[in-house]
C-alpha cells in the first residue's frame, strides 16, 4: 500500500491501530487499580466541595435573579391592566360629561319642562309687579363694639397705661 502523505516538514502520520494501542494502555491503567486502592487526597476533596459549593452559589444566584424577573413581569402586567381600566374609566367619563353638557341645553330643558311637567311660558296676565318704597333699610350700627381679646397680665398692664 501506498503511502499517501508527503516527506518533508510534515509530521509521521500514525496508524489507526496505534492509536488504539496506546488507548488501550491508559484504560489499563486505570482498570488495573481497585477502586478501594484510589485514594483522594484532602486537598481534593476540598477543590471538589468547594466546586460544589460555588455551583450551588450560582445556582441560587440565578434562581433569585429568575424569581425577581418574574415578580417584576406580575407587576408590570398588573400595571398595564390598571393602566387601560383607568383609560376605559376616563372615556366613559368623558361620554359622560359630555351627556350631562348636552342635558343642561337650554332648549333640552325647555322641552323636557313642556313635555314631562306641562310647563307653560309666561303670559302677560300672570305678571305681577311689587311697589317697593324707597326707603333704605339698612341700620347704622349705634353702639361701639368691642373685642375683648386673652391677654395676658403684662399686655393688660401696659394696655392700661398707654391708653389713658
Amino acid at each position: 500500500m501506498a503511502a499517501r502523505y508527503q516527506y518533508e516538514t510534515s509530521p509521521r502520520k500514525i496508524e489507526p491501530n496505534e492509536r488504539r494501542e496506546k488507548r488501550k494502555e491508559n484504560i489499563k491503567l486505570v482498570k488495573d487499580l481497585p477502586r478501594q486502592e484510589i485514594k483522594i487526597s484532602k486537598e481534593q476533596k476540598m477543590k471538589h466541595r468547594k466546586a460544589t459549593l460555588l455551583v450551588l452559589a450560582i445556582f441560587a444566584v440565578l434562581f433569585t435573579i429568575s424569581y425577581r424577573n418574574t415578580k417584576i413581569n406580575e407587576k408590570f402586567n398588573e400595571m398595564q391592566t390598571l393602566k387601560t381600566e383607568v383609560s376605559s374609566l376616563q372615556k366613559e367619563n368623558e361620554q359622560l360629561q359630555v351627556t350631562i353638557e348636552n342635558s343642561l341645553n337650554l332648549s333640552n330643558i325647555e322641552k323636557q319642562a313642556k313635555e314631562k311637567l306641562g310647563m307653560q311660558k309666561l303670559t302677560n296676565k300672570q305678571t305681577v309687579y311689587v311697589n317697593l318704597p324707597k326707603k333704605d333699610y339698612i341700620e347704622t350700627a349705634t353702639e361701639k363694639v368691642e373685642i375683648n381679646e386673652n391677654k395676658n397680665w403684662f399686655e393688660n398692664f401696659v394696655d392700661k397705661i398707654f391708653n389713658r
